[in-house]
């Protein structure tokens, strides 16, 4: 029995806090007492060994990183030969002994550790019946995620023969139509690019896109990652959850149920989509928190706790699930889920409400309308044409085209001095992405009001910097709220149509004018702040609706 529990110790996961409710406390003969949780104290042995193991995980990853370098250095110095290599086998053998043999200490460390007995005894518990009481005492406790059971998978609400074998449908660049000779030759032409495409996006491609999914910032980010999670958990009563997604992926998720407090937005479930650096655990979950909405936020495949590499194809997966999560498990209705995103989480939540139509509305907080310009206007030109079939193959976070699909209300906001996603510099207003994601959403409702005119109209409300400058330019076209608001009123009540609309089609150059400063302005707000500061919740309006 003892020997099957060192085992289990052995084996089992790092524990780093455990999580009391408000109603608990501390235990007695615990100096320091504390209401909501305290974090793991490991005994001595246990504390050494860890450290050891973690150092040596660290190192591994530096080397994995830094492999390319490594390898051709270790070439050109004449390392790389048989007579070389035996040696150090024997040597990476011998460190490898060593490690097992720490493992297994830190074993013994943690089986004398009546607290991760404990610990250790819930979890084997909750995976062979795991019921909800199970769960809970299971919540308690902080650790790997990796050894945590699954809540949820999209096979209990979807047939996977519905599905392709990659996953859920994107949205694909449409094929160059070509002979079939022509296309042969063409393929064998272009195979060196491809490959070459497929190297740097399956390389430093991706983590240059989603930094969040190196494991060495992970590392670094680890301490704020577990505060942010006791935060949520203690303070905010959240609940952490695993969902398996199509592609097999396990999802880090954290809801805050706000239903059976007093308010108006309990009832509301907002999603949070994070950024490519982003984590629920500190990132832009907090704003709708503070209005006292439900909130759901997860984690991109490969951040923290979930598995997988964040590639468009995965992150679409990763969304699906989390949606089949909050209407199956959770019990809210589409219909009653506002979807919310900052940065690149812009593309997820688009694919969304794209794949999702009965989506109450839309938040996009920073985002841009695709990734090809910026991807570009860090690279050198001669590189252009890799970059661009690099992008569209592999990385092609076409947000503008899905978000065109939806037919509900959407609400942009733009940091006025962002630094990301413009590609001139944040003293370039103009050149923020976000305009033209406005533009582009605008250009697809709004044809006819869309004209040169009324481009160019907009164009100059977009160039303003501040909202003095702004007022200025909107009181300059002499705009009229009422009459707008009656326009696109008349028009919605006599035909409700589906987007795009033809409103304006018999309407005077200055009517268009007018209309076009109108929908800007109630399509996209302005935050005088930089891309990566949080967002304050009396920043976070509800979309405009007629």
């Amino acid at each position: 029995m003892a020997g099957w529990m060192w085992f289990r110790c052995f084996l089992g996961p790092h524990l780093q806090r455990v999580h009391r409710s408000q109603e608990e406390s501390r235990p007695e003969g615990r100096a320091g007492r504390r209401p909501h949780g305290w974090t793991y104290q490991p005994k001595s042995l246990e504390k050494h060994t860890d450290s050891i193991l973690g150092w040596a995980s660290a190192l591994w990853s530096l080397s994995y990183y830094s492999s390319p370098l490594l390898l051709c250095y270790l070439y050109r110095k004449g390392y790389i030969c048989s007579s070389k290599l035996v040696p150090v086998s024997q040597y990476v053998g011998t460190v490898m002994v060593c490690l097992l043999g720490v493992a297994c200490l830190r074993g013994w460390g943690r089986w004398r550790n009546s607290e991760y007995q404990q610990f250790i005894s819930i979890l084997e518990e909750t995976r062979k019946n795991h019921t909800p009481s199970n769960k809970k005492r299971l919540a308690c406790y902080d650790f790997d995620f990796s050894h945590w059971p699954a809540d949820f998978s999209w096979e209990e609400v979807s047939n996977p023969k519905l599905l392709s074998k990659a996953g859920v449908s994107l949205l694909k660049p449409e094929p160059k139509l070509r002979g079939a000779a022509d296309s042969v030759l063409n393929s064998l032409r272009t195979l060196p690019c491809h490959i070459i495409s497929f190297l740097i996006a399956h390389s430093f491609g991706r983590r240059i896109l989603y930094p969040g999914s190196v494991y060495l910032l992970q590392r670094a980010m680890r301490p704020m990652l577990q505060q942010g999670q006791a935060r949520l958990i203690e303070e905010c009563e959240g609940q952490r959850n695993k969902l398996v997604a199509c592609d097999g992926n396990e999802i880090d998720t954290m809801f805050v149920d706000r239903r059976r407090e007093e308010g108006l937005h309990g009832q509301t479930l907002v999603i949070c989509c994070e950024g490519n650096a982003g984590f629920y655990e500190v990132g832009c979950m907090n704003t709708p928190l503070e209005g006292g909405y439900s909130v759901l936020g997860w984690n991109h495949p490969g951040f923290a706790g979930s598995t997988g590499v964040p590639f468009p194809q995965n992150e679409a997966n990763a969304m699906d699930v989390v949606i089949q999560f909050a209407v199956h498990k959770l019990g809210f209705q589409l219909s009653d889920i506002v979807v919310y995103a900052w940065s690149i989480g812009g593309f997820t939540a688009s694919w969304a409400v794209m794949s999702y139509p009965e989506i109450q509305a839309l938040v996009l907080d920073a985002s841009f309308d695709d990734l090809l310009p910026l991807a570009l206007k860090v690279m050198p030109d001669s590189w252009r044409p890799l970059v661009t079939h690099t992008v569209r193959q592999y990385m092609n976070l076409n947000s503008a085209e899905q978000l065109c699909k939806y037919q509900g209300p959407v609400l942009l906001i733009r940091r006025t001095k962002d630094e990301i996603i413009t590609t001139m510099g944040p003293e370039d207003i103009m050149s923020n992405r976000g305009n033209n994601l406005l533009l582009k959403l605008l250009q697809f409702r709004y044809p006819k009001v869309m004209t040169d005119d009324g481009v160019r109209a907009i164009r100059a409300w977009l160039a303003a910097s501040n909202h003095v400058e702004e007022a200025a330019v909107y009181s300059s076209y002499e705009v009229d709220d009422d009459w707008c608001v009656s326009v696109l009123q008349s028009y919605k009540t006599e035909r409700d149509v589906f987007f795009p609309w033809s409103v304006g089609e018999d309407m005077t150059l200055e009517g268009r004018r007018q209309l076009a400063l109108f929908l800007a302005r109630k399509y996209m707000r302005n935050f005088d702040s930089t891309h990566c500061t949080p967002l304050p919740y009396s920043e976070f309006a509800a979309p405009w609706g007629l």
